[in-house]
């Protein structure tokens, strides 16, 4: 082997850069000796090189074996990439850091994913083995790494000196970041800004001005960009959406329900109408049913960029004032949506329901419809309480009754937990906040729309088709074993060793009286449920009780609901004759959506937990705004959680979680008593338990972040009306000299923590 003759003298170790220069000038592999000999080490120097060596592997600098390393060429071998895409299914990745000599563009890796893995998704860092596949590159994910800092929501504002800072309009961010460029943006207004650089005191640079961050529209905005929900359709998918919209509607291959009274009962501010139910007499004591869901997968074809788009969104998103639909508004709030008086596309759940509520047999059809009358829940109900309601609604709450009747032997759980809905004026002003009425309108809907998913599943089941099955696995044992030691200290009982059964817990809320009481197990037994996913293996919907449920109802908000529509086009031979012009031929699943099914279904549960958490922190914004107000105003709060910190409490009828730091309850020391989730005094036992109803002051209220913060009243005492939850078991320390007794503000208290034991 050949070396270029180098008489430069090296004294001590070789730096990583020196190394990598010598490896240059070599035309093959460096062995350890030649390495050491070229940089003239001895003794411990040549030890010190192995490690170092060894070092450089690992970071992917060189690409190392037990004799010999050589200089890593294009990707390291082992380094951080980070997801840009996610394209039918799978996930694309480039370096995190790359800067070539030649200012080439970074490689594009196709990451394999594990099966058990949870999905990818845009944005995401992970450490990653690389290979080169053919003329690309492959990665395989060895962990998912923290978020880096990337792009950030802030507010301008400019201190004393002159400096000008971004302060975080995310309330698990506490610290401000030094602006160095601002860009057009002015003082108070809310920016999207990037970091300079890497180090923590680079400062960040204005990308884009969003404007009042008090304005009615902010605060959902402000999630969008938080948890980087796509927004815009590209203009390629608007395109082809109108060309899909202009799609002939057939009477070919569709069954004509056109005479049918069919009824849509939706929210009065319902954006899109996916569905519609109708039922007559079967003259057995039993009725004839039909659930109509909007024929999305009619305009949304399997391999379309419109198609794309709708998965790599996953599902609409609704916040008070706007929705970033998954399909573009020409589908999803014209053509597709089940208008009244307008003929409509649709695929037909056909039920038959006998006098036990039970049903007995189901068919699908694609279908026309025209719908009769779009009624609001509030309307309906109103109707049937008056007893005014038409002989067609009145029939639907009929048939209704034998499906409730069956759902009560059936016995899902029954968690009915309060939803908090925003009311806003024409201008976006928040006009009200309130707990959302559960009317029997609600159940009717419900329950029609629970028949159809069951009839989906098994009808896919039966032609041993691909499903996409909504799955909620029974609690976990660790959560079950947290629940009883939680009811333990409230002087319940929970016998693991029964089968546990979603009937088992709703005859523990069907023995409890008191209504705060109620409230309270209702939540402890939500924390103890499985988060609900999407997937190929069915493994049962522990929550409905049902061993086999899928999404079917939902298609113009639910890419899951669409992968459903279509495989029941293969399974029934529901396809359409092949539309002309430059859309494709099937309606049906394709053989990649078959093969790249539980990847799918990964990938559509992470965006739906992603909609969920946005929901919830604009609604938290909404009602910080709506608060703060009534700062220093004095409201009854329930505790919803208690940490070593402090406890967190929610204003009982409105929501919002606020903190009580512990810094403000005196100077006692307070046990964190995990398993009853309760802070302790150690002198006084003055008790602060999750689900105790307590009198707190608003003492901030912050809009831009959703936080609140709650204190102690001034002058609050042990004699303050106090309702607490359930019995507890006295505490063996000490005899409880008050409840919620609260001395002076002085220092923060400490706290010491009793848990549940080390796991062995």
């Amino acid at each position: 082997m050949n070396r270029k003759q180098n008489t430069k003298k090296f004294q001590g170790l070789p730096s990583k850069d020196q190394i990598l220069e010598f490896m240059k000038t070599t035309d093959g592999p460096a062995g350890k000796r030649e390495i050491g000999k070229h940089f003239r080490l001895k003794g411990q120097e040549k030890i010190a090189l192995k490690a170092l060596l060894k070092d450089m592997a690992e970071e992917g600098l060189i690409d190392g074996r037990k004799s010999s390393y050589h200089r890593m060429g294009g990707v390291p071998k082992v380094t951080v990439l980070r997801v840009v895409e996610i394209d039918e299914g799978d996930a694309y990745a480039i370096p995190e850091s790359w800067n070539p000599d030649d200012g080439s563009a970074p490689p594009r890796l196709r990451i394999i994913e594990k099966k058990k893995q949870a999905a990818l998704r845009k944005g995401d860092r992970i450490l990653a083995r690389t290979e080169e596949a053919g003329k690309g590159w492959i990665a395989h994910p060895m962990k998912k790494l923290p978020d880096a800092e990337g792009a950030m929501l802030g507010i301008i504002e400019i201190d004393a000196s002159g400096k000008v800072w971004l302060a975080p309009v995310d309330k698990k961010i506490r610290t401000s970041a030094r602006v160095s460029d601002r860009g057009e943006a002015e003082t108070g207004q809310l920016v999207l800004a990037e970091p300079i650089g890497r180090g923590r005191n680079s400062g960040v640079k204005v990308v884009e001005v969003l404007g009042d961050p008090l304005a009615p529209k902010s605060y959902s905005l402000i999630a969008i960009h938080k948890f980087g929900i796509p927004h815009v359709f590209p203009q390629e998918v608007l395109d082809e959406a109108k060309l899909a919209a202009k799609l002939p509607l057939s009477e070919e291959k569709r069954e004509d329900l056109r005479h049918l009274p069919i009824v849509a009962i939706d929210p009065a501010d319902a954006r899109d109408h996916d569905d519609a139910i109708w039922a007559e007499p079967d003259g057995k004591g039993g009725y004839e049913a039909l659930v109509a869901i909007a024929d999305v997968s009619f305009y949304v074809r399997p391999g379309s960029k419109l198609d794309r788009e709708a998965r790599k969104r996953g599902n609409s998103v609704y916040f008070p004032d706007r929705v970033v639909p998954m399909l573009p508004e020409v589908l999803s709030a014209d053509v597709c949506s089940l208008k009244e008086g307008e003929d409509r596309a649709a695929m037909a759940c056909h039920l038959s329901i006998d006098k036990k509520g039970r049903v007995t047999d189901w068919r699908f059809t694609r279908a026309i419809v025209r719908i009769a009358e779009t009624i609001a829940y509030e309307d309906a109900q109103a109707r049937i309480d008056a007893g005014d309601a038409s002989e067609n609604l009145q029939n639907l709450w009929s048939a209704w009754k034998l499906l409730a009747g069956a759902r009560s032997d059936r016995d899902p759980l029954d968690l009915d937990l309060p939803e908090r809905r925003v009311k806003l004026d024409d201008q976006g002003r928040i006009e009200e906040i309130a707990v959302r009425e559960r009317l029997d309108a609600h159940r009717v809907v419900e329950d029609f729309m629970i028949a159809a998913n069951v009839a989906a599943a098994k009808a896919l089941e039966s032609k041993a088709q691909p499903i996409v099955y909504r799955i909620h696995e029974q609690p976990t044992r660790e959560k079950l074993i947290a629940l009883r030691e939680y009811f333990d200290s409230m002087g319940k009982k929970l016998a693991l060793g029964q089968v546990i059964t979603p009937g088992l817990f709703n005859r523990m809320l069907k023995d409890i009286g008191d209504p705060a009481e109620k409230a309270l197990v209702m939540e402890a037994v939500l924390r103890s449920q499985t988060q609900a996913y999407y997937g190929p293996q069915n493994a049962g919907h522990f929550g409905l009780a049902l061993g086999s449920y899928a999404h079917f109802t939902s298609p113009i908000r639910r890419y899951a609901d669409l992968l459903v529509h279509r495989a029941l086009v293969d399974a029934f031979d529901l396809e359409q004759p092949a539309p002309k012009g430059r859309i494709p031929d099937s309606s049906g699943l394709a053989d990649r959506d078959r093969a790249d099914l539980g990847k799918i279904t990964d990938a559509i549960s992470v965006t739906e937990r992603r909609a969920m958490e946005a929901e919830r922190d604009t609604v938290d914004r909404y009602v910080a705004a709506w608060l703060s107000a009534r700062v220093g105003e004095v409201f009854s709060c329930r505790i919803t959680g208690v940490q070593s910190f402090g406890f967190f409490a929610t204003i009982v009828g409105l929501g919002g979680d606020g903190l009580v730091p512990i810094s403000t309850l005196g100077r006692e020391y307070f046990r964190h008593d995990e398993g009853a989730h309760a802070l302790v005094g150690e002198q006084s036992g003055t008790t602060f338990a999750v689900g105790d109803v307590l009198d707190l002051r608003l003492g901030e209220a912050n809009p831009l972040t959703g936080a609140l913060k709650f204190e102690l009243p001034e002058g609050a005492s042990g004699a303050q009306r106090v309702e607490p939850r359930g019995k507890r078991p006295q505490s063996p320390r000490k005899d409880r000299k008050g409840k919620h007794q609260v001395g002076k503000r002085r220092r923060p208290g400490n706290v010491r923590h009793q848990g549940r034991g080390r796991k062995k």
